[in-house]
């Protein structure tokens, strides 16, 4: 799920982007050709062959393993239009992976995940999260893949690793003017050089685009209809798809979702509301735990003071981090968020947060590692910077110096916490190149079946409202709006047996659960 693009203090990406090592797939790295235009490159024949480590920009790590009973990972390039107004123009390689369904009598046909970000690599949330969807894989081929500008699909390259190192440490809420302008200089420098490096991509890696590739996606792995699963901004993704083909639509569910309705600076103070809330929540687990708590303080405030305490010293004076690496107050904001993403990880932040006090910055450098993408070997997946430039080419969103400070007031009265920094990242796209396409997606899908929208009332980083405005958006009898009542980022992952037997039912069955099903 996207905060105003490039907010580096909190650059929200997939709810795969922690502590785990993940995996995916490579290629020939073809970055373009001469194409023949869309209505042949739907005809195309994939092929499949065993997925190699991943590369650099995926974040590294070995190949997926195989899933149980021994079925192994397959990796695919397709080839997609890079301007769908060139539909005979260029062509560009997107990167798939998938696992064929155990059940080949009775498959439905291909399942494709988008595991959200934007700037999240398919390839490898697939292979980390495939235990999850086991139960789908019985009638389903599971797939997923790399958008355009992301991992393998043509990345958008920006910094070099040592600049990156330099860029996600700095100051982002700047206190004077001199503090204001390193800032905007960074953000113009890092723009400059998205523009050098992947200047040709910029105009095309938007979610529209991305909607497009899903059609020829579909037509290409066999399918009459799309099935999909979308997480995180993977919903806004799967609602833009289904404005444009909504007949296409086969069974589609939404989770953790996105509210289509917010413009940028709404639509970022409310996932600050979110975060907020779920800090508040963190701190209030805290309270009640009484001396198990390491944590100062006998009250949400008292927490939440200390921790603002904490950033407001860092922001003096880093401590000790990784190496030669020191835990800035960027960093730190950063990795707190990270750990609000889930209730697995709070026990990360309360130790992290300790450590920090004490001087020990490594546990909360390496949680604002795994937000920015950053492997122990010091390489930068793409992941940020695709999360920069689709968010950008996305949103029209322009803000200046002047109007962010105004705005720094109602930032900061939402969240004492995080509210500066989130109110600085409206400046995220201020030096973009490459012009935005819309205040706010269109998602209105006439026509279309179905869709499950599943929205948790404790997810910080995809507010619970938003999946009734999605639902609304979609449309009446297209929209079916599923509660989930719990803690972190998405519902299904969660393990409640109530939403996911409401998922299966439907996605395996065909069976539509009823609107306003409420869980557990």
């Amino acid at each position: 799920m996207p905060t105003s693009a490039a907010l580096r203090a909190t650059a929200v990406l997939a709810a795969t982007a922690v502590l785990v090592s993940l995996a995916g797939c490579t290629g020939n790295g073809d970055k373009g050709k001469d194409g023949s235009g869309a209505n042949d490159l739907a005809a195309q024949q994939l092929d499949w062959t065993d997925c190699p480590a991943p590369s650099a920009a995926e974040g590294g790590g070995s190949s997926p393993s195989p899933l149980p009973g021994g079925t192994t990972w397959q990796c695919a390039f397709m080839d997609v239009p890079r301007d769908y107004a060139k539909p005979d123009g260029d062509t560009i390689e997107l990167a798939l992976i998938r696992a064929k369904a155990r059940d080949t009598k009775n498959r439905i046909g291909s399942l494709v995940f988008n595991f959200g970000g934007p700037g999240g690599s398919g390839l490898k949330g697939l292979p980390s999260l495939a235990p999850n969807y086991e139960r789908l894989r019985s009638r389903y081929d599971l797939v997923s893949f790399d958008p355009r500008g992301v991992g393998r699909s043509v990345g958008v390259q920006c910094q070099d690793d040592e600049e990156l190192d330099e860029y996600y440490a700095e100051d982002s809420t700047p206190d004077d003017a001199a503090e204001e302008k390193t800032f905007t200089d960074s953000l113009a420098e890092y723009a400059a050089a998205c523009e050098d490096n992947s200047g040709e991509d910029l105009p095309h890696v938007g979610t529209t685009n991305a909607a497009r590739d899903l059609d020829l996606m579909r037509q290409a792995l066999g399918d009459d209809k799309l099935h999909y699963f979308g997480i995180s901004y993977g919903t806004e993704l799967g609602g833009v798809y289904a404005h444009l083909f909504p007949k296409r639509v086969g069974r589609a569910v939404f989770d953790a979702v996105v509210d289509p309705t917010q413009p940028a600076e709404q639509s970022s103070l409310t996932q600050l509301k979110g975060f907020q809330l779920a800090f508040e929540n963190f701190a209030k687990d805290c309270v009640e735990r009484g001396d198990a708590c390491a944590l100062p303080g006998n009250t949400v405030k008292e927490i939440e003071g200390f921790v603002v305490d904490l950033l407001k010293r860092l922001d003096k004076k880093p401590v000790k981090g990784i190496g030669d690496r020191e835990l800035t107050q960027t960093h730190a904001t950063n990795g707190i968020t990270q750990a609000l993403y889930s209730l697995d990880y709070w026990k990360y932040l309360e130790q992290g947060l300790d450590e920090a006090d004490g001087g020990n910055g490594e546990l909360l450098l390496s949680l604002s590692d795994a937000m920015n993408g950053r492997s122990p070997d010091g390489s930068y997946s793409n992941q940020g910077a695709a999360n920069t430039a689709i968010n950008c080419v996305d949103s029209k969103a322009r803000f200046d110096v002047a109007q962010t400070k105004a705005k720094l007031r109602d930032f900061r009265e939402v969240s004492p916490l995080f509210g500066e920094a989130w109110g600085w990242g409206l400046l995220g796209c201020s030096e973009w190149p490459v012009d935005g396409q819309w205040d706010t997606p269109d998602v209105s899908a006439p026509g279309s079946a179905p869709i499950v929208v599943i929205g948790n009332t404790g997810d910080p980083a995809t507010p619970y409202a938003g999946a009734k405005k999605m639902a609304e958006e979609l449309g009446k009898g297209v929209g079916v709006e599923l509660t989930y009542k719990g803690e972190g980022h998405g519902a299904y992952n969660s393990g409640d047996k109530c939403v996911q037997g409401a998922v299966d039912a439907y996605l395996l069955r065909g069976k539509v659960p009823a609107d306003g099903t409420v869980c557990p």
